[in-house]
């Protein structure tokens, strides 16, 4: 996996992040230094572990679904890609409460890394450099997400929506690449 695929891939991923960060932002009366790394922190910190944890889970079946393996990553990052493009256009921009506590958190960074579980499941089958990958997709959701809260701030949810629908399309078109270039459709 080349770099660019790579950060394509931590991009469409932490776009679940962003959105809610994007609300944890319009829902927070004073912008800190100290809240954007918390969210930041709880949304990396689970986007990078969740692909490792994937990796590993993928690696005690990659025997068994060699021959197939391209199959499984196409149909998993379509499957989350499609999600997220229904996601964007589901009716009503509900947002999380401001919460910065410990279980508000983690049941957010679970639920917007779970995607980043199936991933790292394809880890196993595609030639990629898990530690190096794992690292990259954590410090992309960072960022992204300490930017979500202060775009959230800003802008409102004007922006959430479009996030998650551009997340979705990313994740597809990676799918689609990774097919095709297995079946020896395009080459680069």
């Amino acid at each position: 996996m080349s770099i660019w695929e790579l950060l394509l891939l931590a991009v469409g991923l932490s776009m679940d992040a962003f959105a809610v960060s994007v609300c944890k932002g319009l829902s927070m009366q004073r912008i800190t230094v100290k809240n954007v790394c918390i969210v930041g922190a709880w949304f990396g910190g689970f986007q990078a572990l969740m692909p490792a944890i994937g990796y590993f889970l993928g690696s005690l079946f990659a025997g068994y679904i060699n021959a197939y393996d391209h199959w499984v990553a196409f149909v998993l990052l379509a499957f989350i890609g499609a999600n997220m493009v229904k996601e964007s256009f589901a009716a009503g921009d509900s947002c999380p409460n401001c919460s910065l506590g410990w279980k508000s958190m983690l049941l957010m960074a679970v639920a917007t890394s779970i995607d980043a579980l199936a991933v790292g499941i394809t880890f196993a089958f595609l030639d990629v450099n898990v530690p190096f990958a794992v690292l990259f997709i954590g410090v992309t959701t960072f960022l992204l997400s300490a930017l979500g809260v202060k775009v959230g701030s800003v802008f409102g949810t004007r922006y959430k929506s479009k996030a998650e629908l551009a997340g979705g399309i990313i994740l597809i078109l990676l799918g689609l690449k990774i097919l095709a270039s297995h079946m020896g459709w395009i080459s680069f």
